[in-house]
């Protein structure tokens, strides 16, 4: 059903199934802050769904449920087709990594009676979005005896949260003269983390309280800095959005409404005769680079172990896999916002309540950067869509030549196989709060599982 409001005429129990599936969604949402806790999140979901780590077999056949993980920021499940799996897989691909702030490797110092931690902002953020909001701490701290640490701060009701301060209003005449893209600088995006100072010490009293703080409850010294990966991110769990409760609110929907959506599809679709695929990636909002992006080796590593667990072991097999393959780059699409009408092709635009959203190129300018799906392959996943009554829009991201963005889409379209970007609308994108319609999250996930039922 191409480009109709899911509400209007709405089939008897849909209205229910779509906010009890969005309850799930929120929970995974709230949770999720980083990759680390999206991977360890998905895993008990797929485990309760019978999936097993791949150490655990030493045969695949048909009907296996099977997963892979990627230094704790990537997992890959598989559902065993009745296919061999050189005849090509359906693929779900999404990233689970998001716009934030990372602490420095020599973060903490003390200035004017305030301990701060230093930040390098990450992926695409307005910078001047993340002043004045509680924000909390995730992430590890790697200790040289090989033991690492857990950081969370700020989720739990009684936890206290941090922040960045701003310039009060009655001051800023200087600082409202200059751009939006410099009213904050990067290096100011420090993190407030205390104020009082440690009884009887002289130098850097307010710093060496924090320090003692972290030493006596998580036995973490200044120099466990050095190997601790901890990000900042907007404290509080997504909430329902709207006086009718039709939308979330929540930090992280770019890409994790995808995620989830691909995820839940996987997990509650049947063996088929094509090998079913999730893959959820990390380092796709700095360009899909390093052992945990996109780029990496990774994924076509997990389908030869594939092969070679289904007694096939001939190198020709695992490139006729990849060209064979069909695959969905679950990735949001922005959504037409009625405040900001002027940067969008109304005709080309993607609408919440709507359906996902195919988006048959991305990139920017000149498609730079594209993938550019073939109309063949779109024409199959449209006739998927219409044959599950599944509700649908395709849209650009924005005018030409007024911004523009990527996806991961060519990556896996540099392998040979058939690649069409399909998500979830999405409202604020990049922000600390973005929105997604619950309806449209719901329609991912019956689109994701009708791709991979799609012959």
């Amino acid at each position: 059903m191409y480009a109709t409001n899911i509400w209007k005429e709405i089939a008897p129990g849909k209205r229910e199934a779509i906010f009890d599936y969005n309850e799930g969604y929120k929970a995974f949402l709230s949770v999720g802050k980083t990759e680390r806790r999206c991977v360890a999140e998905s895993i008990k979901l797929a485990e309760a769904k019978g999936f097993r780590l791949v150490s655990e077999f030493t045969r695949l056949k048909a009907g296996d449920k099977v997963y892979f993980v990627n230094r704790g920021k990537n997992i890959a499940l598989y559902v065993m087709g009745t296919k061999p799996v050189c005849e090509g897989l359906r693929i779900l691909g999404a990233h689970i990594d998001s716009p934030r702030l990372d602490i420095k490797q020599n973060p903490l110092y003390e200035s004017n009676g305030f301990a701060l931690l230093d930040t390098h902002y990450y992926g695409g953020v307005k910078k001047y979005q993340y002043v004045t909001i509680p924000l909390a701490l995730h992430g590890v701290v790697c200790k040289k005896d090989g033991s690492a640490v857990d950081i969370n701060i700020g989720e739990d009701e009684n936890d206290p949260v941090v922040g960045i301060s701003d310039l009060l209003i009655h001051l800023s005449a200087d600082q409202l003269q200059k751009t939006a893209a410099k009213v904050i600088e990067g290096e100011k995006l420090d993190v407030t983390v205390g104020s009082i100072p440690l009884d009887k010490e002289e130098k850097d009293a307010v710093k060496a309280n924090v320090l003692k703080l972290l030493a006596d409850k998580y036995g973490i010294a200044e120099e466990d800095f050095l190997s601790a990966e901890i990000e900042v991110v907007p404290a509080g769990k997504a909430r329902d959005y709207g006086l009718d409760r039709s939308m979330v609110a929540g930090y992280g929907h770019d890409d994790r409404v995808c995620a989830y959506t691909s995820l839940t599809a996987l997990l509650d679709s049947p063996a088929g005769e094509y090998t079913a695929c999730c893959i959820l990636v990390d380092k796709e909002e700095i360009g899909s680079v390093g052992a945990t992006g996109a780029q990496s080796a990774f994924f076509e590593n997990t389908v030869a172990e594939l092969l070679r667990l289904s007694g096939d072991n001939d190198y020709i097999s695992l490139r006729r896999a990849m060209q064979n393959s069909c695959m969905l780059s679950s990735d949001v699409s922005a959504g037409f916002d009625p405040l900001f009408p002027e940067v969008n092709d109304a005709n080309n635009s993607a609408y919440l309540n709507k359906g996902i959203v195919f988006n048959k190129y991305t990139g920017a300018r000149g498609k730079s950067g594209s993938n550019d799906a073939n109309p063949e392959y779109i024409a199959r996943v449209r006739a998927a869509m219409d044959e599950n009554g599944v509700h649908f829009q395709t849209a650009e991201l924005g005018k030409v030549d007024q911004g523009g963005g990527g996806t991961i889409a060519y990556i896996l379209g540099n392998l040979n196989m058939n690649v069409l970007d399909a998500g979830i609308a999405v409202l604020n994108m990049h922000a600390p709060m973005e929105i997604v319609a619950k309806a449209d999250v719901y329609e991912g996930y019956l689109a994701y599982k009708a791709f991979l039922a799609m012959k």
